[in-house]
């Protein structure tokens, strides 16, 4: 084993192209990880996968550690916690996220959830009704469209520029909109683009949502982690405009994804979507969907208010590294471009260029041979809704980073029409 990931022994070839488009990422990842060749002696590196806890480099703070031990031991957060949060942890999120916003959070305005992804689970439950849609960002996180189809949600996908840093197309935003749709989502910093909006175009999606008479989903899980030219503005900011839904939670930031601790935010300081109908419907939700273990709410508070921002430039300027040994390493290989260098989050989006490959017939063949004869894991873009692109996850140690991407290096100077010895 090394850095938390081990070679599959006995690995036995899977047939992808059996491989179903409508698969998470971690199932997918895990065909890919069994597609391994058993007999290659090399380390498998994955760069699919957007959990840094799994490197040396990227770890979480002594505060969180201590917080979280301090309440375990304590015997105090042994039992069940109010479905909705412990209120403490609900006022400590509220205060967080305020500090940030031209108004003050409630703490009745969040709700404790496992993780983000229980976040975007409440948020489509309650939007959802017969005969409405809403609108998702292509490429983005396929939880959004499980989720969905689970709530006989229709969806409808807008894209996302990548000539313009991956910014929404709001024209088709303006076509796609009609009297059924409830709510549109953004992915700021962006996963899997690495986008980070700017203050004007967050601006333009809230009144362009207010005029359409919809909502907007802001997933934040990636907030703050900006590193480029544009900082991280948080959706909420608009919350006078347009309602905000802002789901969160400390797993990218805090280096944590296995706590799964995460908030589902109200922002609509004019009260026009929340109101005592829509709040007894989520609370009613919350009963039935269960929350994080106790004691890690229980430790929220004193994480979120001793954290000393040295932890968090610390990440910030690994990210940065890393972005650009990524990007540097991606002009080497020139079957693979960037449209956009990222400024946040933990991942990129690079396009295939298949015309310069023999015997390569998509991205999900690129990725599955890949791994075969590499042992170089990257997410195929059909995964995320964008066919012959591949998503490429850069929290990774730099060490690892550039092994990785040469072996990509390889892998494409083998399957060029103009062959070169790697």
């Amino acid at each position: 084993m090394d850095n938390g990931i081990k070679k599959c022994d006995g690995a036995q070839e899977v047939d992808h192209h059996q491989t179903p488009r409508n698969m998470t990422i971690k199932g997918i990842l895990g065909l890919l990880m069994a597609n391994v060749d058993a007999d290659d002696k090399r380390r498998v590196i994955s760069l699919g996968m957007g959990d840094p806890s799994a490197y040396s480099c990227f770890h979480t703070t002594a505060v969180a550690e201590q917080a979280v031990a301090d309440t375990l031991s304590s015997q105090k957060f042994n039992g069940y916690a109010p479905t909705v949060g412990l209120p403490q942890t609900r006022t400590a999120i509220a205060e967080y996220l305020s500090c940030d916003l031209p108004y003050k959070l409630s703490p009745d305005d969040a709700f404790v959830t496992a993780g983000c992804t229980q976040a975007i689970d409440v948020a489509l439950t309650i939007l959802a009704r017969p005969g409405v849609n809403i609108l998702l960002p292509r490429p983005g996180f396929p939880i959004y469209e499980l989720c969905a189809a689970f709530r006989n949600l229709e969806v409808r996908h807008f894209d996302l520029i990548p000539e313009k840093g991956w910014e929404v197309d709001l024209d088709a935003v303006e076509s796609l909109a009609d009297s059924n749709t409830v709510a549109m989502v953004i992915i700021n910093p962006g996963n899997p683009c690495g986008n980070v909006y700017t203050y004007q175009h967050l601006k333009k999606i809230a009144e362009t949502a207010k005029r359409l008479k919809f909502i907007v989903i802001a997933d934040e899980v990636y907030g703050h982690l900006a590193f480029g030219d544009n900082t991280f503005v948080p959706m909420g900011v608009f919350g006078s405009i347009v309602p905000i839904l802002t789901l969160g939670s400390l797993s990218k930031r805090w280096i944590v994804p296995g706590w799964r601790l995460g908030w589902f935010v109200i922002n609509d300081p004019c009260s026009t979507f929340k109101n005592p109908k829509v709040i007894e419907r989520i609370k009613k939700y919350f009963d039935i969907c269960g929350g994080p273990a106790t004691f890690i709410q229980a430790a929220v508070p004193h994480i979120l208010q001793q954290t000393e921002e040295v932890f968090f430039t610390k990440t910030i300027n690994t990210l940065k590294q890393t972005a650009d040994i990524c990007c540097n390493k991606i002009k080497e290989i020139h079957c693979i471009t960037c449209p956009h260098k990222p400024q946040g989050s933990m991942a990129v989006m690079v396009k295939l260029n298949l015309s310069l490959l023999k015997g390569i017939s998509d991205d999900i063949d690129f990725c599955f041979k890949l791994a075969k004869e590499e042992s170089v894991i990257i997410l195929p873009g059909i995964a995320v809704g964008m066919e012959n692109w591949v998503r490429i996850t850069f929290a990774v140690d730099p060490s690892s980073l550039e092994e990785a991407l040469g072996r990509v290096k390889c892998f494409y100077q083998r399957h060029s029409y103009r062959q070169t010895e790697c």
